[in-house]
């Protein structure tokens, strides 16, 4: 009985370290994995770098021009970016309305008031308890609202434009191919309604990807359908990507007030065209 109660514990304990040198070495595994990967990515990307420097060079001036441009004052079309924030700023009705795009720049040193719509989450002061009574009125619907990106600085901006360049380089794009690419779903630095307070991107809590099936969510067919409610438009409706410059994105949204937002949404036109009229 005692030769085959220690014999047990011999095996029990055997099993436990032969466990653990399992576990130990796929950790390891997985750490050499994860450090050749980051090696192989720095030679590849040294290597588009060298192979594009040129084109490198010429969109590193390009961005730098726009961002002294939007800096100083001036955009491209001369359009004064200090006006958008000088709109913003206004105590009239119409700050709600201001036009942020790569035509009509904001200015980096606009700051707005902020407050928490969410933890994590902040949006300009005057919107946040329209915000917050659209996502509390989603919640009472049994939807699941989560917010992805509501205020962003300049910084901020500049770090996601560049990562998602990266990204469409790493992929086998130029990097002339992926600057239009990435200005098509990331709003240059300088041009983005993330700076200005008055954007959220709100994604279902179930399907958090960025893409065309968020439409498909019942938390983007209900803020499609309500936001107007709230003050708030769909700012990149489905085939306006020629007026506004961005693909079709279900979940950005954008305060314009209630009585344009109810115009905009019933007529399914852009913060653009209603401007325009």
């Amino acid at each position: 009985m005692r030769i085959d109660n220690s014999r047990a514990r011999f095996l029990k304990k055997y099993e436990q370290r032969l466990k653990k040198v399992l576990v130990v070495g796929f950790a390891a595994g997985l750490l050499v994995c994860f450090m050749l990967n980051l090696v192989f990515n720095r030679i590849r990307i040294g290597g588009i770098d060298k192979k594009y420097k040129k084109q490198i060079t010429e969109l590193t001036e390009k961005n730098e021009k726009l961002s002294s441009q939007i800096k100083s004052g001036v955009s491209k079309k001369n359009t004064d970016a200090g006006a958008s924030a000088d709109g913003l700023s206004s105590k009239e009705d119409s700050w709600s309305l201001v036009l942020i795009n790569e035509e009509n720049p904001l200015d980096t040193a606009y700051i707005p008031e902020l407050e928490a719509v969410r933890e994590g989450a902040f949006v300009d002061v005057r919107i946040v308890e329209d915000a917050k009574k659209m996502l509390e009125d989603a919640e009472k619907e049994g939807l699941n609202m989560y917010i992805v990106s509501a205020h962003r600085d300049y910084e901020t901006q500049r770090e996601v434009f560049n990562t998602t360049m990266t990204e469409w380089i790493s992929q086998g794009s130029t990097p002339l191919e992926a600057y239009e690419e990435t200005k098509k779903s990331v709003a240059v630095p300088g041009t983005s309604e993330h700076a200005s307070g008055l954007a959220m991107d709100i994604t279902s809590g179930q399907y958090g990807e960025l893409d065309e099936k968020q439409a498909e969510t019942d938390e983007a067919k209900w803020l499609a359908a309500n936001c107007w409610k709230y003050g708030f438009i769909l700012r990149y409706p489905l085939d306006k990507s020629d007026v506004t410059g961005i693909v079709f994105e279900p979940w950005h949204y954008r305060y314009v007030g209630k009585d344009a937002a109810k115009e905009i949404m019933e007529k399914d036109i852009t913060l653009e065209e209603y401007l325009s009229n």
